[in-house]
């Protein structure tokens, strides 16, 4: 069997495995909770008390949690399971639970639009949460955590959508709800994890010195909750923004101190530490480049001054020097052009996505094969490149 094939292998096992695995706060596993729900007939439920039904809805809602990233389809189902008991009862804190969850899947799909509808339904319950109501299991009301913890849930799933329909404004205006929260309750793991996706952010947007300020208030989050993980993390994030903004040395600085922890705490996500050692080649690769280009503008200089001191010394005939010639353009598909040229125009990688009818991660897959085959390390270069080759006007 192949490499790829015995990684794809591991892949699937490790999504499937948690079937197994998976128990709620009773013990059961998922077998036994759907065999639970599975025996409630449309009949049962009509002539069953509102104690009955709490333990039913709680299933179905363990079920949704469970089945969020195994199975997208069971989500859903015990998703609109779970309402069509708790939303006939009002039991709001139920149904913001659902509702939630139902976002998040059609999110996962890039149906934005219907994600937001839902997201918009459990703000819709928690705000009814905040005003007093009640049910049955919560007879006294819901406490202010409660309803923050619902709240900036919310507030980050829905700044999360504006992110990648390309709305960075209006992702900043929730991103800034869901911190206030955390800190508010002194969430420092949650604001510092926000912070870093912020920063992740401004860096994909090219507003660095923005992006700079959300790592620093990432890392005193990070630091005030103690997470050595987390700080990490923001080393990581450093090191990709001083890559990008050409202090590469400073940036390799970051990148590994973040590689010595991932390295000796290898019980953490293996994949931290590939994305970093991504970076880290990235940067290697630049600073070669710009090595390169130092000793050869050091020779020409240097060949320009041993020319000018011959040349004082015995006068030669000027004569033309002939040019290189101009390297030959790379085939492009009629979609590579089309995705070149709106990057020479300024688009970002949202936009165009939205404009072509795209997924982002595909315009991102994209932008990538024009820079190999283009040999340069960024759209700037890019485009200059491709104007050079008469490809752009």
């Amino acid at each position: 069997m192949k490499k790829g094939s015995v990684i794809a292998v591991f892949c699937v096992f490790l999504l499937w495995a948690p079937c197994f695995a998976y128990n709620d706060h009773r013990g059961h596993n998922l077998d036994s909770l759907e065999k639970v729900v599975a025996g409630w007939t449309p009949e049962a439920e009509a002539c069953a008390s509102d104690e009955q039904l709490i333990p039913l809805n709680r299933a179905c809602r363990d079920l949704m949690l469970a089945y969020n990233v195994l199975n997208g389809e069971k989500c859903v189902f015990y998703a609109r399971k779970a309402l069509s008991i708790s939303h006939p009862r009002g039991w709001n804190a139920a149904d913001a639970d659902a509702y939630r969850y139902l976002g998040l899947q059609f999110y996962g799909r890039e149906q934005y639009d219907s994600a937001l509808v839902y997201f918009n339904r459990s703000l819709e319950c928690v705000e009814r949460m905040k005003a007093g109501a009640v049910s049955p299991t919560s007879p006294e009301g819901y406490t202010q955590s409660e309803i923050d913890d619902f709240l900036s849930s919310l507030y980050g799933s829905i700044g999360n959508l504006y992110n990648m329909k390309g709305s960075i404004p209006e992702a900043m205006e929730w991103y800034e709800k869901a911190g206030a929260l955390f800190e508010k309750n002194g969430w420092n793991e949650s604001n510092s994890i926000l912070y870093y996706n912020i920063g992740e952010t401004w860096v994909d947007e090219g507003e660095y010195k923005k992006a700079a300020a959300a790592y620093e208030r990432a890392m005193d989050y990070a630091e005030a909750s103690g997470d050595s993980l987390m700080i990490v993390d923001v080393y990581k994030g450093f090191g990709r923004l001083y890559m990008e903004t050409g202090r590469t040395w400073r940036s390799l600085r970051f990148l590994r101190k973040a590689d010595a922890y991932y390295a000796a705490h290898p019980d953490f996500s293996p994949s931290f530490r590939t994305e970093n050692l991504d970076v880290m080649k990235e940067v290697l690769s630049r600073q070669k480049r710009h090595l390169f280009w130092l000793i050869g503008t050091l020779l020409i200089l240097l060949s320009l001054a041993v020319f000018f001191i011959v040349r004082r010394k015995k006068p030669a005939a000027v004569k033309d020097t002939p040019q290189a010639p101009v390297a030959a353009a790379p085939d492009l598909s009629d979609r590579e052009k089309e995705i070149l040229d709106l990057l020479s125009k300024g688009y970002t990688t949202p936009q165009i996505a939205e404009g072509l009818s795209l997924s982002p991660e595909t315009i991102k897959w994209y932008r990538k094969k024009l820079l190999a085959k283009f040999d340069v390390a960024n759209v700037a270069e890019l485009v200059l490149q491709a104007r050079d080759a008469g490809i752009l006007n």
